[in-house]
């Protein structure tokens, strides 16, 4: 019984530094992680980094102590140190940029960190264009832009794509019925 929460409790950083476990992205466009952190880690580097295993992943882009808002080749970081809380955008995204990345805190001794899994889509499919729309919408929640809008998904997707798709066959079985009738009755 205790065990889940000794899991929890050795992840680096998991009290301390948060974001969303995962987000989605349109090939070409950009993906935004808002990092939500506790006040005691104001003054503290933020950093993203890519790779499965945080103590190896490689450092894209950090903040400093003096340049909270730092800017690499297609990634930037901003420190909003007032609200505690750090954002990645990362741009022009390609499909091999889906991969894990950390949200993470440089202090003295380990790091802290929080994964998150981004998964870059193809451009031009339905699912990913309503995934694009329905994430510009959601652009507040602790969690992050794409994650709020990737566990709204498929409500969207319930709603304008397989309720019609239900009611189209409901009514086409229905019309077959009413045709089966007429025949049997002449």
């Amino acid at each position: 019984m205790l065990l889940p929460l000794v899991l929890l409790l050795s992840l680096p950083g998991c009290l301390s530094i948060q974001g969303p476990e995962s987000v989605r992205g349109l090939e070409g466009g950009s993906v935004t992680v808002r990092c939500d952190y506790k006040p005691r880690w104001d003054s503290y580097r933020k950093w993203w980094c890519r790779g499965a295993y945080w103590e190896l992943c490689r450092i894209l882009v950090q903040t400093t102590e003096s340049q909270l808002e730092v800017k690499g080749d297609r990634v930037s970081i901003g420190d909003n140190r007032s609200h505690h809380f750090l954002t990645v955008t990362m741009e022009k995204v390609r499909q091999d940029d889906t991969d894990t990345y950390w949200c993470g805190i440089s202090k003295s001794g380990p790091d802290l960190g929080a994964p998150i899994r981004v998964t870059i889509e193809p451009e031009g499919t339905l699912l990913t264009t309503l995934a694009s729309m329905l994430s510009r919408r959601t652009t507040n929640g602790r969690a992050g832009v794409s994650s709020v809008s990737y566990s709204r998904n498929h409500y969207i997707l319930l709603v304008f794509v397989k309720v019609p798709i239900l009611l189209i066959l409901v009514g086409v079985v229905l019309w077959l019925k009413g045709l089966s009738n007429e025949s049997l009755s002449t």
